[in-house]
């Protein structure tokens, strides 16, 4: 089928076989059609990872929060211009 699209070559490694194998069970209309089971398969890994993913960053997010304005009087006015004004031009 014509597409623009990129294609993945992926080769039947005795894993994949068992994820074929487990997909056929799980989708049965699409046991005769490798592609669309690993489609199937590719859909439902994304599912898993990406609340991870999500909340990864909403951790990170959190964090900042939490130590954000911690440093605030830590330097004196000024500081930042007196050093760079040791710098050499």
């Amino acid at each position: 089928m014509p597409t623009t699209k990129p294609r993945h070559a992926v080769t039947e490694t005795p894993e994949v076989s068992a994820a074929l194998h487990a997909a056929a069970r799980r989708w049965p209309q699409d046991r005769d059609k490798p592609a669309r089971l690993l489609r199937h398969l590719i859909d439902e890994g994304f599912k898993s990872i990406e609340p991870e993913a999500a909340d990864r960053g909403n951790d990170r997010l959190a964090a900042l929060h939490r130590i954000s304005g911690s440093y605030t009087g830590l330097y004196e006015p000024g500081y930042l211009e007196d050093l760079r004004a040791e710098w050499p031009s």
